[in-house]
């Protein structure tokens, strides 16, 4: 299968390309504007995207392909939220964009290709269940407001019979390599300077939230796996099942570096509209793929840390 990946440079990107390689996939790494690609890489070729321009988006599809994965977004819930018009412009017209200019391409190419989009487990409303694909939406923030207007944008392409649309819906995940503004590498980062300087306290936000955590890989290989054995038109949740507290995974880190610094609560670092509980179902998905998650939160911990000594 010939496999293009928007933000193939990014950090689950660089995981499911891996993937993807193993698996026997040639694959076309879309990468933002003035980003590194992947050429020179067996099986792999790199073209520029920028969501904001639809030339850019429409040049991706000059070649046929089979699928996309598309992955390329505004992440990060605080940027989102700083600059809502652009978490709009990126997540949800940029998913119209790529969508529509695949369509009009595969019209050129008489196929059907498929349409992964990576979402999120924010669309939904909050609850203190494990939660099923089944349960109402209910975006509250500008990121997954812009979430779910991407996936309304791929299933019109889907419901119009242009391509084989296909919605995951990861719940939060980590590893190596990703952005130390997120919450497991940031609070890596600053365990790793109290452990440097002595420091006797650490400031800490609400550690009482509970969290399904993932590896970046398990979520790289659940992406895999729903390319071939995935129903279009369908929603699947990528979740392990298992709720941890903040407050546990920071306790773990600690152990990890073999530091015990107090906790001081920082009123700064408390975020009003984080949920308090997040954690998935991911039965639709055990039952289509096979797929279970094959690492633990230990490896989820260990890989940041080791990437951060770095």
């Amino acid at each position: 299968m010939k496999v293009l990946v928007t933000g193939a440079n990014g950090f689950v990107g660089r995981s499911l390309l891996r993937r993807l390689l193993a698996d026997g996939h040639s694959v076309v790494a879309a990468v933002g504007p003035g980003a590194s690609g992947t050429q020179g890489e067996a099986g792999v070729t790199s073209v520029s995207l920028d969501l904001a321009n639809d030339l850019s988006v429409r040049a991706c599809f000059s070649a046929p392909v089979d699928a996309v994965v598309h992955l390329a977004a505004i992440a990060l819930t605080r940027a989102a939220d700083r600059d809502p018009s652009m978490a709009w412009r990126i997540n949800a017209e940029g998913t119209a964009s790529v969508a529509a200019a695949l369509a009009q391409a595969a019209a050129g190419w008489k196929t059907q290709p498929i349409l992964l989009l990576a979402s999120s487990a924010d669309v939904y409303a909050w609850q203190q269940r494990p939660t099923q694909e089944e349960d109402c939406v209910q975006p509250s923030t500008a990121y997954s407001a812009s979430k779910l207007g991407a996936e309304l944008a791929a299933s019109q392409a889907g419901r119009l019979g242009r391509l084989k649309v296909i919605i995951a819906r990861p719940f939060p995940h980590s590893g190596a390599g990703q952005e130390e503004s997120f919450w497991i590498p940031a609070r890596g980062k600053l365990l790793r300077e109290a452990k440097r300087n002595g420091w006797a306290a650490v400031p800490v936000g609400d550690l009482t939230a509970v969290r399904d955590y993932l590896h970046v890989d398990d979520v790289a290989d659940a992406y895999a796996l729903l390319l071939s054995r995935g129903t279009p038109g369908e929603v699947y949740n990528i979740a392990s099942g298992r709720g941890v507290t903040l407050d546990e995974i920071h306790t773990r880190l600690e152990q990890l570096l073999d530091i015990a610094p107090k906790r001081e609560v920082d009123a700064s670092q408390v975020r009003r509209e984080a949920r308090p509980y997040l954690v998935g179902d991911a039965t639709k998905l055990r039952a289509a793929t096979g797929w279970r998650p094959a690492r633990t939160l230990d490896d989820i911990l260990r890989d940041v840390l080791d990437a951060q000594k770095n």
